[in-house]
This record gives structure tokens, sequence and C-alpha cells, in this order.
């Protein structure tokens, strides 16, 4: 018999696996799917990231050229230019270059987005960057046939400008040809000399003469940032430490690894929680493997007795069950990784490596593949599908021959009461690991947590159903058919979890993300309201309004008030992305009347100034209100006052806010580039634009921009939709996987219970009568899933409400319940439950019912 087994093991393994994938292919196909989906979104979105990130890196590469190290300003307002030779002349220090580095545009109009211009514009010393950075030498040509015939001999030329290849592109204009550069608030015409060949394939990047570049752009006695070259053998950490020793309040060392930190803390909690979305949705599919796997083992505990009783060895079954699970993850896992392949090659190619996130707008990056995150991704779908496949396979491993044999039915004793500690002992964990800080800023707890709420509501399942059914009992009394359906469900509460745990995992993870989106957007909204109270707002993108215009501005027919401000980025961490210095009005007794403020507001002492803190500025750097921080402006004390903590959703890297009168005494700039206004009683915009463009300017009146408070708010919510794309779709996803469970797992147990069906057949139940009794236990089944569904989701929002987006984006926001959504959902799974239970009840009241009692005669 030993050596009769083993192929009897491999016999039975292709005989039952085929067969049971044959005869109920669309169980197969969904858990298969569930999975796919799962690995696809989280491989695109590792794709897309990696891409976008290697991208980025070519993009710092090439601007930053060759240097060793570098000193940047932590403002584009720059630092004092003497602080060249004193770094020059530092031990260790080989060489220097002095850059000017401005933000530009072509043209003279205003940009076509909010976005403005992307063209970085470099002012270098030929000689120095020669030894440093020759890369950003760039060569110059000849001039294009058809060309103005003037060509520049050196970058020394004032007229002479080296372009990117995408920089000349966008230009429109070919080398030879003039091409005029607006920043700093002055536009300048060039000509194109020739080509930056070393950069990046989509940065735009213009390289002139440094003195050119202070000169022709106001920029006098102020550099951006110094490149340096170290002396060979020079120790970097002791070099860097003398730098530092010599540096002011407003420079600071900026290396390749604090570039790669920065570009990678700029997206990371955008890329990890979207991924840790698609594990979720991948761990949906783990629990419709459970459900089909557990479908299928239930319905053919006859044939693995006879198997048993054959000859087959418990082992044997175990690995059936096991290699069943692993096939099905297999196959999901590999259809996967080509459809996240194909949705990473589609979303690079038409909407960039965006992601919705508004990080990397304006580039195409090349897709990016490597083996580990193939394995790594083929990994968790496998390991998912043989985790769905565990209970299954010790299930099957348990059975009794002569018992199972029989077919009895439920082995469990409708009587004795299911045990939900083990499911309420996970939700009691999940909710502990919420209250777990954040590790390396990142919500892992917080993912654990949904993580141990999901299995712990799937576990108590059995209990929860029998507490739901029990009120019901007694309700059926008066109807056959609604009486057997309820004490059938009643009676066997672990078919009833094995039907509804796929339907619990989607629905509550949809439920989740519906809510903290809703929650979210709603904020969102109100805060909206609250910052843009006013009627027409307006901008230039570069240079701004003086003293004197903004008053002929507040003096233009229509302007009833008038608000300016000014927002520039400011680098408090070399490896943190920048954050934004807003300046504007502030009223330092009131401040709730300028800025959205939560919390407590504190007074600065006397001497001190005083700036609030947006909410992620606050939880980035570690401030308080009532603490003192170091703002590294120049010209002054570079240590402020946190007064206190307002709500921005805007910008997700932090903001610091400033009375514009503090401003000007710290740094000297008078200029203004924003305004908010209120109309005047009776005035319309299109007037008060016209008035406000004929008080401005020629310079600035064609570079303004105008936006009515409507449109921005419009933009603002288009944004935080797109920036949400992938979590719609991931809500749509979860509803599709959950009404395509519903169905496969209604039809699986429908037609398991042929003998049952015919039995009553026998008794003198008619076949409408069990048709209704479908009927009800699929909308029961169903709407016990939407119970337990939104209980579990709603539990899960308040996570990601409460935990993970104030430990991943660092902001806060008040409860919304979709109730539309709530309803729809409860509806469709409901009709769906009973839809698809009386679908596959036609099969199993067919005359093979009435005749599969006979078995047992």
């Amino acid at each position: 018999m030993p050596a009769d087994r083993r192929p009897l093991s491999r016999t039975a393994l292709r005989w039952m696996m085929v067969g049971e994938w044959r005869d109920h292919p669309g169980r197969v196909v969904t858990a298969a799917l569930a999975i796919a989906i799962g690995v696809a979104l989280g491989f695109a979105v590792h794709l897309i990231n990696g891409s976008a990130q290697n991208e980025l890196a070519q993009a710092v590469r090439s601007v930053n050229a060759d240097a060793d190290l570098q000193v940047h300003a932590t403002t584009p307002l720059g630092f004092d230019e003497a602080l060249y030779p004193v770094l020059a002349r530092t031990p260790g220090i080989a060489a220097a270059s002095p850059v000017v580095e401005l933000s530009a545009r072509f043209g003279t109009g205003p940009s076509r987005s909010l976005e403005g211009g992307r063209l970085t514009v470099l002012g270098i010393d030929p000689l120095r960057a020669a030894g440093v950075t020759p890369a950003l030498l760039g060569r110059v040509s000849a001039p294009a046939q058809g060309a103005s015939g003037f060509v520049p001999e050196s970058l020394f030329d004032p007229r002479a400008i080296v372009l990117s290849p995408a920089a000349l592109a966008a230009s429109d204009r070919q080398v030879g040809e003039a091409v005029t550069i607006t920043a700093a608030g002055r536009s300048v015409e060039f000509v194109v000399a020739g080509l930056l060949s070393g950069a990046a394939s989509e940065q735009q990047v213009a390289v002139l003469d440094i003195a050119t570049a202070q000169w022709l752009f106001g920029s006098l006695g102020r550099l951006q940032r110094i490149d340096l070259k170290f002396t060979p053998g020079a120790d970097p950490a002791t070099v860097q430490a003398a730098l530092r020793a010599r540096l002011p309040a407003d420079a600071q060392i900026v290396t390749a690894q604090s570039e790669a930190r920065r570009g990678d803390n700029l997206t990371r909690a955008y890329r990890v929680n979207l991924e840790m979305l698609a594990m979720m949705a991948l761990l949906t599919g783990g629990f419709l493997v459970y459900s089909a796997q557990s479908l299928s083992v239930a319905r053919r505990r006859p044939h693995f007795a006879l198997l048993r009783v054959l000859g087959l060895e418990r082992r044997g079954l175990l690995a059936q069950v096991f290699v069943e699970g692993a096939l099905v993850g297999g196959v999901g896992a590999a259809l996967g990784l080509a459809l996240g392949l194909g949705v990473a090659m589609g979303t690079l190619r038409f909407l960039g490596g965006d992601l919705g996130g508004g990080y990397f707008q304006g580039t195409a990056p090349d897709l990016v593949v490597t083996p580990l995150p193939v394995v790594v991704f083929f990994a968790l779908g496998l390991l998912a599908a043989l985790l769905g496949s565990l209970l299954p396979a010790l299930e099957a491993g348990r059975a009794q021959p002569g018992i199972a044999l029989k077919d009895l039915g439920d082995k469990n004793d409708p009587n004795a009461r299911p045990a939900g500690w083990w499911g309420l002992g996970l939700l009691a964990a999940g909710g502990a690991a919420a209250f777990l800080p954040a590790v390396w800023g990142l919500p892992l707890f917080g993912y654990l947590s949904i993580a141990l709420m999901l299995a712990g509501g799937v576990a108590a399942m059995p209990w929860l159903a029998r507490i739901l059914l029990t009120p019901l009992l007694g309700a059926g009394r008066g109807n056959v058919s609604i009486d057997l359906a309820i004490k059938r469900l009643w009676g066997a509460p672990a078919q009833a979890a094995v039907a509804l745990c796929g339907i619990v995992a989607s629905t509550s993870l949809m439920v989740a993300m519906a809510v903290m989106v809703a929650s979210l957007r709603g904020s969102v909204d109100d805060w909206l309201t609250e910052i843009l109270p006013s009627d027409l707002l307006f901008r230039v993108e570069s240079g701004g309004f003086d003293a004197e215009t903004r008053a002929r501005i507040a003096r233009a027919p229509g302007v009833a008030d008038i608000v300016f401000q000014k927002s520039l980025p400011m680098q408090l961490s070399a490896d943190m992305p920048p954050l934004v210095l807003l300046v504007r009005p502030v009223d330092k007794v009131q401040p709730k009347a300028s800025l959205p403020m939560i919390g407590r507001s504190a007074t600065a002492p006397p001497g001190v100034t005083p700036v609030w803190l947006s909410e992620p500025a606050a939880r980035l750097y570690g401030h308080r209100v009532g603490q003192r921080m170091v703002l590294p402006l120049g010209g002054g004390d570079p240590n402020v006052f946190v007064a206190g903590v307002w709500r921005d959703y805007a910008r997700q890297s932090g903001a610091v806010a400033m009375d514009e009168a503090d401003y000007t005494r710290l740094t000297g700039d008078d200029l203004r580039a924003e305004a908010s206004l209120s109309l005047a009683p009776g005035a319309t915009a299109a007037s008060t634009r016209e008035a406000i463009r004929a008080a401005l300017p020629p310079n600035l009146a064609e570079q303004v921009q105008f936006f009515e408070t409507r449109q921005m708010r419009a933009i603002a919510l288009r944004l935080f939709d797109s920036s949400f794309a992938l979590t719609y779709a991931l809500e749509a996803i979860a509803i599709v996987v959950g009404l395509a469970g519903v169905a496969a797992t209604f039809s699986a147990q429908t037609l398991a219970r042929t003998k049952e069906f015919g039995m009553l057949r026998h008794v003198g139940v008619l076949r409408r009568q069990i048709v209704l009794m479908l009927a009800v236990e699929g909308a029961l089944l169903g709407a016990v899933g939407v119970i337990a569904g939104l209980g579990l989701g709603l539990a899960m929002s308040q996570v990601l409400i409460h935990v993970v987006n104030p430990q991943s984006f660092h902001w806060t926001m008040e409860t919304r319940l979709p109730l539309g959504l709530f309803a729809s959902l409860a509806v469709a799974l409901v009709a769906a439950g009973a839809g698809t239970a009386v679908l596959a009840g036609r099969r199993a009241l067919s005359a093979d019912a009435v005749r599969a009692v006979r078995e047992d005669w």
C-alpha cells in the first residue's frame, strides 16, 4: 500500500483539481482576479513612483552637474555673494563655482497654467565652472539654416544662452534664433548659442554668464548656490564641518545623499499609502481565496473521504488544497504583474509620473523595471493565496472519512454557540495598534491596525451572524420559505461566515476609503471657503508689486478691500522638501481673523518675531505653540516664536505664515506677488480686472493672471479629485470584487446543496417555495454583510482619518459620512445576494436534485 499512495496522490491532485475548476470556474476566476487586482495596483504604483524618482534624480544631477558638494540658499532671495571667497579658501576645497539660480519661463505673457514656467536659469562663471561643473558649459554651435545668422562666440557674450534639449523644444526656437526669457519680473531677449547635452530628457535648463544673470535679472550681490570641488584626499566630513562653521543662517550644505533623501521624502507618504491601499485590496483577494477554498473543501468532503479510505494520507489532502491555492495565487499574481506593467506604461505615457499627487507634473519618465519588485509582488500574491488556503486545508485534513462519506451536511451542532472571542481579540488588537506612533514617519501600525480589524471582523462573522439572526427566528412562522431560510442560516453560521467573508472584506475596505475621502473632501471644501472669502484673485509669476503699485491698485475702481501677500519656498533642512513662507497681513492679537487657526495661540515675547505654522509644518518639524525656532531669512535674528498653528491642506510639506511688516523688516524685500480683493457694490469682475491692468506698469500688466474665487475653488477640488483618482479606482474595484464574490459564493453554496433541495422536494416543498427560500437567504446574507461591512468599515475609516492621515500627510479632518453611497451599497448587496442565489438555484432545483437523495437510500 505505501508504494501506491504516491501515485494515488498525483492522480487525485490532477483529477479533483481540474474537475473542480471545470465545474466551478467562476469561483476560481473571481479569486484569481482579486489577487491580480491587488498585485497589479501595488506593482503599478511602485513602477510609476520608481520611474518618476529616477527621472527626478536625473534632473537633480543634470542641474547639480559634477560638484562634490553644494551650498544652497534657503530661499530664492539667495545669500550675500561675499560668502563665495570665504568658502573657496576653506581648507579641503580645491575649487568653487558661484551660481545664480532663477525660476523663469519663455515669453512675456502669463503662463498657461497655475504652476507657471518650469525653466531653470543658471548663471555661471565659465572659468570657475570648467573646474567644478564642466557639464554646465554646454557647447556653442553654428546657427541652424535660416536662423538670424548671429551666434555668440562663448557664454561670456551677454546675449548668449545655452538651452537643454527639452528647453529648446519648449522655446519653439532653433540654435541661432532669439528667445525671450522672463525671470524676477524682467523679460530679456537672448540668442540660443548651443545645447546643454548633459541635461535630463525632461529637464528645462538655460545657462548664461553669471554677470549677465545678476545684472539683467536684478540679482546683483546675491547668489543662490555655490558648487564646490574637494581637494584630492580631503576628508568630506572634516570639510563639511569647516564649511558649516562659515555659513550664515540663510545658506546650507547640500550633498547628493541629502538630495536623494529630499526626493524620497517628497513622495514617500503618498507612495507608501497608495501601495498600502493596494495591499489592502490584495488582502481582500486573500479572503476571497479563503471563501472559494472553504466552499470547495465543503463540497468535496465525500470525495476527500473516499480518497482517504483508498489510502491517501492526510498530508496529501493538505498538499492538494495548498497546491490549488498556490496555482490560483500564481496565476493571479502573474496576471497582476502583466496588468500592473500595462497600467504603469499607460500612466507614464499619457499622465506622466504624477499619479495625481502633484509631485512630478510636466515630466514623462521612462519606465524602469528591476527584477526584485517583480519577485516581491509575485511572492505577495502567492502568499495571500496560500494564507487564504490555510484554514480550508486544515479543515480538509481533519475530516473523518467514515462520517464524510455520507455527506451528513454541516458537521457543527446548530445548537452550539459560535465562539467570537478570537475575532473580538483581533479587533481589540487592531484598536490597540492604532494608538502606536509612526515608524520612520510612516503609519505602519495604522495599517497593521486595519489589517487586524479586517481579520477580526471576518473571524467574528459566525458569532455576529448568529447574534443578528437570532431575533428573526420567529419572524417566518407564517411562511415556510422564510422560516426555512432563517433557521437554515441560524443553524449553519459557519457556512454563512464563509459566504460573508469576501463580502465583508471588500465592503469594509470600500466603506473605509469612502468615508476617509468624503471627510477630507468636505474638510477641504470648508477650508477653501474660509481662506478664499474674496471675489477676485490675481498674481504675477515673477517679480511683484512694490508699495507704490499696490497703492494704485487699491485705488482702482471696483476694489472695495484688498490683501496683498507673497509666497516663496524656504529650505529648513537639506533632506526635507521645502516649505512655503507665506507673507501677508496677520493680526497678532486675533490671528484667527487672518488664518484658519486650530488649537491655542500664544503671544510672542517683546522683541521676538511671531510666526504661525501650518499643521503639516508643526508635525514635520516637531514644533509646538510657545516654542522658538530658527527661520533662516537672513538680515536679522533668525530665532522666531511659534505663536499658533493653522489648518492648511494645500501644502503637504508645510508652510510658515509671517506678518508682512516683520518680513520686510527682516529681509528688506517689499515686493508682493499675489492679491485677493472684494468687489465694491455694483462692480463686476471684468471691469475691475481692466481697471487693475490700467493701474499696473506695462511689464506687469502683461504678466498678471486673474482668477475668480469660485474658479479657484473648482480648480482646487478638481486637483483633489485627481490626487485621489487611484483611491476612487480602489473603491470601484472593491465594489466590483465584492459583488463578484457575492455571486461566486452564493452560486457555489447553492449548487452544493443539491441533496438538501431534493429532500425538500420529496417531503412536499414546492419549487417556488425553495426559490423564495433561496432569495430570502441571499437577501439576509447580503443584509448581514452590509451591517458587518459598514460597522467594520466605519471603524477602519477612523484609523485612516485619525491615524494614517495625520502620520502620513500631517493634517486632520472631521468625519463626514457618505450616506447616499451607504444606501446604494446596501441595496446593491441585498439585491445581488438574492438575485445570484435564485439564479444559482435553477440548476440545483433540476431533476438531478430529486435523484440525488437516492445515494443515501
